[in-house]
C-alpha cells in the first residue's frame, strides 16, 4: 500500500496577523509558519497505519508552496514519512484551491497511491476544497471529516466513520480513495531531534511548472478565483456593565439582548 499525505504550511494560529497596506495579502514578515493542524492528523494517521500493518510500502508527503514550505515537509519526514514532493514555482502562488487540486492530480495521477490523506480544512483559507476536488479530478471516492477509519485486511476497502448532525455516519469505501481527517482521530507525535536530523537526508522531489505534464489543462478547469482584498474583522464594541439589583438589571439585559444584540 502506498500512502500520500497532502501538507500545507500556514501561519501559526497564535501569530498576530497584519494586512499589507494594499490589502492584497497578510504581512508575512516575522510570521511563524507551521504545518496546518488538520494535516498533522493526516500525517499521524499514515504513520500509525504503517505501525499497525506490514503492507504499507511508502508514505509520501506533498506540499505546494514556496521554498520555505520545505519546513513543513521536513516535519512530516521527521514524524515518519519516507519521501516528499515539493511543487514549487512562482506561478503556483496565483492558483486557487480548485486549481491546486488539479495541479496535484496531474502530478500524482500515475503514481499508484492507494490512499490519499489530507486534513479536512486549512486554518488560513478555511474552505476545505482541495481534498474533495482532488478526489473528483482523480475519479476516486472521497470521504470527509473522518473520526475513525479501519482498513480491511486485504487493503481493498476501508470502513470510515464521520460525524453528521445528530449522529455518526459509517461508510464502506473501495480503495484507492481520498480521505480528509477531522480533529480527534489522532494527535501527531512530536518529532525527536535524531529524526529531525534524519529527515534532512530523506529524498525530496522538487517540481516546477515545467515538470508537470498537462499543467495548463489541469489548472484551467476551475476557472480561477481571485482574492480581491483582505481586511481585518471589525473591532468589537465595548461591553456594557449593568448596575443595580436583579429586579432592575434583568429587564435591561433582556431589552439589550433583544434590541441591540438581537439574539432573542
Amino acid at each position: 500500500m502506498k500512502i500520500l499525505v497532502l501538507v500545507k504550511q500556514v501561519p501559526d494560529s497564535t501569530t498576530n496577523i497584519k494586512i499589507l497596506p494594499d490589502a492584497s495579502d497578510i504581512d508575512r514578515g516575522g510570521v511563524k509558519m507551521v504545518v496546518n493542524p488538520f494535516d498533522e492528523f493526516a500525517i499521524e494517521l499514515a504513520v500509525q497505519l504503517r505501525e499497525k500493518r506490514s503492507d504499507v510500502e511508502t508514505i509520501t508527503a506533498l506540499t505546494v508552496g514556496p521554498a520555505t514550505a520545505a519546513d513543513a515537509l521536513r516535519t512530516a519526514l521527521a514524524v515518519g514519512c519516507d519521501d516528499a514532493i515539493h511543487l514549487q514555482d512562482d506561478s503556483f502562488a496565483d492558483l486557487d484551491e480548485l486549481q491546486i487540486a488539479g495541479l496535484i492530480a496531474a502530478v500524482v495521477r500515475d503514481r499508484g497511491y492507494d490512499l490519499i490523506l489530507r486534513g479536512k480544512q486549512e486554518i488560513d483559507l478555511d474552505s476545505g476544497q482541495v481534498g474533495p476536488a482532488l478526489g473528483e479530478y482523480l475519479g476516486l471516492p472521497h470521504v470527509g471529516a473522518l473520526v475513525q477509519v479501519e482498513i480491511a485486511d486485504d487493503a481493498g476497502s476501508l470502513q470510515a466513520r464521520r460525524r453528521i448532525e445528530g449522529a455518526d455516519e459509517v461508510l464502506d469505501v473501495r480503495l484507492p480513495a481520498v480521505l480528509t481527517i477531522e480533529k480527534g482521530l489522532v494527535e501527531m507525535r512530536y518529532p525527536s531531534l535524531p529524526n529531525l536530523m534524519k529527515a534532512k537526508k530523506k529524498p525530496v522531489e522538487v517540481l516546477s511548472a515545467g515538470d508537470v505534464a498537462g499543467l495548463a489543462e489541469a489548472t484551467s478547469a476551475a476557472g480561477g478565483t481571485k482574492m480581491s482584498e483582505l481586511s481585518p474583522p471589525p473591532e468589537r464594541p465595548p461591553g456594557k456593565v449593568l448596575s443595580g439589583d436583579v429586579a432592575e438589571t434583568v429587564p435591561k439585559l433582556l431589552r439589550l439582548l433583544r434590541e441591540e444584540a438581537k439574539v432573542l
